[in-house]
């Protein structure tokens, strides 16, 4: 069995081949062929869960055990923990661990980089990235891997950190620089990737047409990086409907607000279909599902 590092996890998950493998695992569900179940939750001290989210296919089984800590950010310690076991569906035989971490960070830039394909009217760019951690530094990578994007500009409330993501873009081959806040930087740019633990909104209500945004850091309901303004403006996508009806507070507050409703988002596994993009602003919502993580082991151990 191996059990791979950070490092080694990251090596074996190029964005490109894993954004296709989850592709092919939301054509697999779609069809009815693929299914998982509802991720079990355990809350835990200091805003903290404890996900568990096992997901299989004919020839592979996973489980996914990770810690998700928000306020360890604060102490610079990693917001996101865990290890995926992949297991040989026919028999249980253990195949290997790859890092958790590692997986979340890469399916999830993944999942933006095959939605901004599929939905954004100018997927090359520019890019505005809010938030300077982890996701930040995974979706400017996959972006830059898999769309070619060159221009990135980036704010975060801790400037420090922007900075040194803006020196990794540089030594990407990409053009970088920070801004004080996104208002400064809408007019420039055609994506949008928001990545932050907020609990207050840090986009307008109005942003200029024809924007791709992913939304990748609200997690919980409490927790919103869009208002409701924004929301019920824009074409919304996401990644499962179960899964953001449980866990996205951007969209579960401007339903509260009466700014948007259950029935005008779109699984991407559906947008997928679409013969043409949509106009307008678009906005992705992600959240999570086990089989992006069986797709991660797909593309790690070459199902």
């Amino acid at each position: 069995m191996e059990i791979l590092d950070a490092i080694e996890t990251k090596a074996r998950l190029p964005y490109p081949e894993l954004a296709d493998s989850i592709r092919e695992v939301m054509e697999g569900r779609r069809e009815g062929k693929l299914d998982a179940p509802s991720r079990l939750v355990l809350s835990l001290p200091e805003r903290g869960n404890l996900l568990v989210m096992p997901a299989a296919d004919d020839e592979l089984a996973i489980t996914k055990l990770v810690t998700v800590h928000p306020a360890n950010a604060e102490h610079e310690l990693p917001t996101i923990q865990g290890e995926v076991v992949v297991m040989e569906a026919r028999t249980g035989t253990r195949l290997g661990i790859l890092d958790g971490a590692a997986v979340t960070a890469k399916r999830t830039a993944a999942l933006s980089l095959l939605a901004a394909r599929t939905l954004a009217p100018h997927p090359d760019g520019p890019l505005l990235i809010v938030g300077a951690g982890t996701q930040a530094r995974s979706h400017l990578e996959a972006f830059r891997e898999g769309l070619g994007v060159s221009e990135v500009l980036l704010t975060s409330r801790t400037v420090e950190r922007a900075v040194s993501l803006a020196e990794h873009a540089r030594s990407l081959g990409m053009g970088a620089r920070v801004v004080d806040g996104p208002e400064e930087a809408l007019d420039e740019v055609s994506l949008v990737v928001t990545a932050t633990t907020s609990q207050e909104p840090i986009l307008p209500e109005e942003i200029p047409e024809g924007i791709f945004v992913a939304a990748v850091g609200a997690f919980d309901p409490e927790m919103a990086e869009l208002p409701p303004g924004l929301v019920g403006s824009s074409s919304v996508v996401v990644d499962t409907i179960e899964g953001v009806r449980e866990e996205a507070g951007d969209l579960i507050q401007a339903e509260h607000a009466g700014a948007f409703g259950w029935e005008d988002a779109t699984q991407l596994e559906d947008a997928l279909l679409w013969s043409d993009k949509p106009g307008g602003t678009i906005v992705f919502k992600s959240v999570g599902h086990a089989l992006w993580d069986l797709a991660a082991a797909r593309t790690a151990f070459g199902s």
